[in-house]
């Protein structure tokens, strides 16, 4: 399910390798990729819009996340808070609210919370509300 445009490879800015441990908050500006535990926020500051943080599979967050965009293979404690993609791959954990702008999800992604989607702005269309069609056999 994970599309074409989730396989291009984001600008990484700043790495945090695997045996790291940070206990405090991160700010960043650009790309942010997580190998490591944080006990603490990520926030893209500056200018947010173009941020991504990307979380590998060994990677894992406690706390919220405010970054606009997410392509998450690891665990979050916390809500998500991204105006642009949040993509969910596998192995990925989310306990928390997810608010997203666009979201792809891969079979297997785990969420404990709920799918917010991003505002509407004046002027534009609600959107559309996500249902449970599935129908289980007996």
């Amino acid at each position: 399910m994970l599309g074409r445009d989730s396989k291009r490879t984001a600008r990484v800015d700043i790495l945090i390798g695997k045996s790291a441990r940070i206990h405090g908050d991160i700010d960043f500006a650009g790309g942010l990729h997580l190998d490591g535990h944080v006990t603490g926020s990520v926030r893209a500051d500056g200018e947010p819009a173009g941020s991504t943080l990307s979380v590998s599979e060994s990677g894992s967050i406690e706390g919220s996340v405010e970054v606009a965009n997410v392509v998450l293979n690891g665990t979050v404690k916390g809500d998500i808070h991204a105006t642009g993609r949040v993509v969910l791959g596998p192995s990925s954990k989310v306990q928390g609210d997810v608010h997203y702008g666009v979201i792809e999800t891969a079979a297997g992604a785990e969420i404990l919370g709920r799918l917010v989607p991003a505002a509407a702005r004046e002027g534009d269309p609600a959107p559309a509300t996500m249902r449970n069609t599935a129908k289980a056999e007996v």
